[in-house]
């Protein structure tokens, strides 16, 4: 067919300059198909291109090459096809030929639905919708960029496939969100991009990473990554039907916490981390092996500084490239579910860092975090606060959560740094913050967002778990939104931590003048589902390994912080302890090191790990020790004033089960004929000593059994007289039940 050609098809429109220096809001007013009677004008932009030929596809004659025609010095070429009919394009490049697809061919692709509910902050799947996502369009396979930026004036998807150029890849703005979009035909996963993003007064800006990207260069390099959309295979099965009941707060829950850098160093090289597949292959028969419940992660969400232990990311969609591929990431998960491990990852919603690539001034203007630094800027971190009140940013966060328990098969998020969120006033002096609209200093929009996802990850995924690490008094952290509460599954007790440890910090001289330091955790102790953390916080920063915050010699040392932890395992609440503590690290811990594992075959930290590893199974077996954690039915004090001895008592209940006895020896000396009320006769084992030979103890104890006489005692009809060893804890129960 011959098309006649006619001067207005080369006519070009207004607006033509802006689009050849990349200052051109609307690409697609200009380039793409534009319909003019019989025959549709195609205009395309490629300035180094040195000739472009239409290739048009005819349904009964084959295809046909029509050459464009380069309008002048522009880079713009003009070429004309039968209306309708289909095209692509022939680029002759100085030294090769490239036939691709028209990216501005293509029409709307992001959904009205879609962008009403981003721009309500209901979303659930962004992950699905924005950044980059590989998909066929009318038969042409490519991948589908979106990006929020309402305050840009131009902003283009750049890469290794353009030459970086911001004027080859302009995208469409779609006005009512803010959103722009662009299909690029020919791209698929591990192909590099960013945005280049002009602001209103026509400055670019540093080059951004994708908010929503789903993979990531690996740092220091800042590039995004698409990637791949094909789903994990799966095997987790029979962990998945099961983790209702292995995580609600009747269960026993025991969380081993690491920093995976620095877990292990692959053939103690310091320069080296491990891979996904690697830390699977060793982490998981160690945390098996050790009893515990649940490894938790800090964080592994994209992250540029190492220094910042990933507390100050930047990729909230995309498991750090450190370690590997999401599916890598997928395979560690599947592997630990397989195992019977269940999987938190810390997860930071409260900050995020000022690296220029990233969310801060993203389109030119404060749009994740809040304008004034007054509410949108922490000092004690040099990071950004999200502005919480803007619905967007809402369901850019609560997307990325429900992301993570999704796609991953997480088991549950601890939310980081609660407390900062909650309070307008969190760590500023006077005049240095605003008030809410009701002149308090509560953070009205955190605590709505915090609601909001809450009710999020329950309606969703109800069987994973939500964390706060919420380090203040803010009351019903745990309980249900509809009850007025924050409605997170648990809470970090990070009050029992801080006394907990000052009282075992104390010579055991002048212990039993401190006492209501650790008695005071058992007032509280059930106004929350708790759990008990010992974590990566209180190792660092120059407070030393917590064995070192033992006191006396190196006998006691150790002695004391086996107390310590058979004081916590028996204690109502959840368990969680951070890499290095269950074998009584000598150091503190270092990010750009490892923990001591050198150091294992010393009798002292072997026979630590053994404890622990008892303590878990003791924990796991006996329901008395974790089925009412969160109930005060479950927990009845026995001795709790023997100020001259320095000894507690208490017993752990669990409906249909045996209960437990706990007796605390707080001093290094032994006590003889120690009698301790009981609620029946008859003879009770001896199934924990924290004294025992095997754990580096003096081997003082009641030989594995102590007989209960009808001589009442501590309020209770009946009483056993024991020997309490130096330093330690007893655990004893009623001996019928075989265990």
């Amino acid at each position: 067919m011959r098309i006649r050609h006619d001067a207005a098809h080369y006519s070009l429109p207004e607006g033509v300059d802006d689009l050849v220096h990349g200052r051109s809001p609307d690409p697609f007013s200009i380039l793409g198909r534009h319909n003019m009677g019989k025959v549709d004008v195609i205009r395309v932009l490629y300035h180094d291109a040195a000739r472009v030929r239409l290739v048009v596809e005819r349904p009964r004659a084959g295809v046909m090459e029509r050459p464009m025609r380069r309008m002048g010095d522009s880079g713009l070429h003009v070429g004309t096809i039968p209306a309708g009919a289909r095209y692509h394009l022939k680029i002759q490049w100085a030294d090769a030929v490239e036939e691709t697809d028209d990216p501005y061919a293509f029409g709307l692709l992001v959904t009205d639905a879609d962008l009403r509910l981003f721009s309500e902050g209901r979303h659930p799947h962004l992950d699905r919708v924005m950044g980059a996502q590989p998909m066929v369009v009318d038969g042409t396979a490519g991948v589908r960029f979106a990006v929020w930026a309402p305050n840009a004036r131009r902003v283009s998807v750049i890469g290794d496939f353009n030459f970086w150029d911001g004027r080859r890849h302009p995208m469409r703005l779609r006005h009512g969100a803010g959103v722009w979009e662009l299909f690029i035909p020919g791209l698929g996963p591990g192909e590099r991009y960013k945005f280049e993003i002009m602001t209103r007064d026509g400055h670019i800006l540093p080059q951004k990473a994708d908010p929503f990207a789903r993979f990531a260069e690996r740092p220091p390099a800042t590039a995004s990554v698409i990637a791949s959309p094909a789903p994990f295979a799966w095997q987790d099965h029979e962990w998945m039907e099961q983790r209702a009941g292995r995580q609600r707060e009747d269960a026993p829950v025991t969380i081993y916490e690491l920093h995976v850098p620095s877990w292990r160093r692959p053939q103690g090289d310091p320069d080296r981390i491990m891979t996904w597949r690697e830390l699977a292959a060793e982490l998981i028969p160690y945390v098996v092996e050790a009893g515990f419940t649940h490894v938790e992660l800090m964080p592994v969400m994209e992250y540029p500084f190492g220094g910042s232990w990933g507390y100050q990311p930047l990729g909230l969609f995309a498991p750090s490239a450190r370690h590997g591929t999401p599916a890598d990431f997928a395979a560690f998960v599947d592997a630990c579910h397989r195992a019977g491990l269940g999987v938190i990852l810390d997860w930071v919603p409260a900050h995020f860092p000022n690296d220029v690539h990233g969310l801060v001034n993203f389109d030119g203007c404060a749009l994740y975090e809040h304008q004034d630094p007054r509410e949108g800027v922490h000092r004690d971190w040099n990071t950004h606060i999200y502005n919480l009140g803007r619905h967007e940013v809402r369901g850019f966060l609560i997307a990325s959560a429900l992301m993570w328990l999704e796609r991953f098969h997480i088991d549950g998020l601890r939310v980081d740094a609660v407390a900062s969120m909650l309070y307008r006033d969190y760590s500023r002096r006077d005049g240095e913050w605003i008030p809410n609209i009701h002149g308090g200093r509560e953070n009205l929009e955190a605590v709505a967002f915090l609601r909001q996802l809450n009710q999020a990850v329950h309606d969703t995924i109800p069987d994973a778990i939500t964390v706060a690490e919420e380090s203040t008094a803010w009351p019903g952290v745990t309980r249900p939104v509809e009850q007025g509460g924050l409605g997170f599954s648990y809470k970090w007790n990070m009050g029992w931590m801080h006394d907990s440890l000052r009282f075992f910090g104390r010579d055991p001289l002048w212990r039993g003048y401190h006492l209501p330091e650790i008695l005071f955790g058992l007032h509280y102790a059930f106004s929350e589902r708790f759990i008990l953390c010992l974590s990566h916080d209180e190792v660092t920063h120059g407070k030393g390994s917590l064995l070192s915050r033992m006191p006396g010699d190196n006998w006691q040392r150790h002695a004391n912080m086996r107390l310590f932890l058979a004081f916590m395992w028996a204690h109502p609440g959840k368990k969680l302890v951070f890499m290095g503590m269950e074998f009584a690290q000598e150091g503190e811990w270092s990010h750009d090191g490892q923990p001591e594992w050198h150091i294992l075959p010393d009798p002292f930290k072997s026979g630590m790990l053994r404890l622990v590893t008892d303590l878990n199974h003791m924990y796991r077996t006996l329901p008395a020790l974790h089925a009412r954690d969160c109930d005060p039915a479950g927990f009845a004090w026995v001795i709790g004033d023997d100020t001259a001895n320095t000894v507690l008592a208490w017993l752990r209940f669990a409906p249909g089960h045996v209960p437990v006895l706990v007796v605390l020896n707080m001093t290094p000396v032994v006590r003889h004929d120690y009698r301790v009320g009981v609620p029946v006769g008859g003879s009770w084992r001896e199934c924990l000593n924290s004294d025992a030979t095997a754990y580096g103890g003096s081997g003082v104890g009641n030989g594995g059994y102590a007989m209960a006489t009808d001589q009442a005692a501590h309020g209770h009809p009946c009483s056993c007289v024991l020997t309490l060893p130096p330093l330690a804890a007893l655990y004893l129960h009623p001996a019928g039940d075989g265990s």
